[in-house]
């Protein structure tokens, strides 16, 4: 009888202590709270793309932009990578056309300075040597300027405050793009308006001042 009323005291002993084990809750580890990082994507997700690009880069490389919309590059961690080295060799080919244009520049200055004075068969010869390197220089020029407008989007990074030279190259941009317009429109009025030649030479020679110092601001 003793040993019955033992083993039930017992029982009763053991049965608290077993139901507390059960509902006893176990303060979180280190590993779990990865793994609820991991599973929560609002807590790592980071947007691909900045919130600012350039409308031409907008329109192959932005959310809906043309090459996403086909699925040629669609927007993710992995196509990104990719897109950061295309965007590299691009900006590379950039700055080497970039010389090149500069060098056509040149060229198309001395043309231009003896095209003025020439008379007779030089005036004709200067004249077609003028317009061909003329042309040469807008396909390089244009080139140039698409391999930069068309590139992929950068990382997203803290935007620099003040002036730098990627916003000074930027901002001479504008005014060579700008010059680049008005040089070609007034050649093409030349012919039946010898007046406006030293409109020319002047709008000639602002894109060309501003088109070398924007190579050499961000070479240098």
């Amino acid at each position: 009888m003793k040993i019955l009323l033992w083993a039930v005291f017992c029982l009763l002993l053991a049965g608290p202590l077993h139901a507390q084990d059960t509902t006893r809750v176990a303060a979180p580890t280190a590993a779990d709270s990865l793994l609820t990082e991991l599973f929560d994507s609002s807590a790592t997700a980071q947007p691909l793309l900045p919130e600012r690009m350039v409308f031409t880069q907008r329109a192959f490389w932005g959310d809906k932009g043309l090459l996403r919309l086909t699925g040629l590059a669609p927007l993710n961690t992995e196509s990104r990578q990719k897109e950061l080295k295309v965007r590299r060799t691009m900006l590379v080919s950039h700055q080497v056309l970039g010389f090149v244009t500069l060098a056509g520049f040149v060229a198309q200055g001395i043309l231009g300075a003896n095209l003025y004075n020439a008379k007779g068969n030089d005036y004709t010869r200067l004249r077609n040597a003028h317009q061909a390197v003329g042309t040469a220089v807008n396909i390089s020029y244009a080139t140039t300027a698409l391999l930069s407008l068309t590139a992929p989007p950068p990382l997203i990074g803290k935007r620099e405050r003040g002036l730098n030279s990627i916003k000074l190259h930027k901002y001479l941009a504008i005014v060579h793009l700008t010059g680049m317009v008005a040089t070609n429109i007034l050649a093409k009025q030349i012919e039946r308006n010898y007046e406006l030649k030293p409109y020319h030479r002047a709008a000639a020679y602002t894109t060309f001042g501003a088109f070398a110092a924007a190579v050499i601001v961000i070479k240098f």
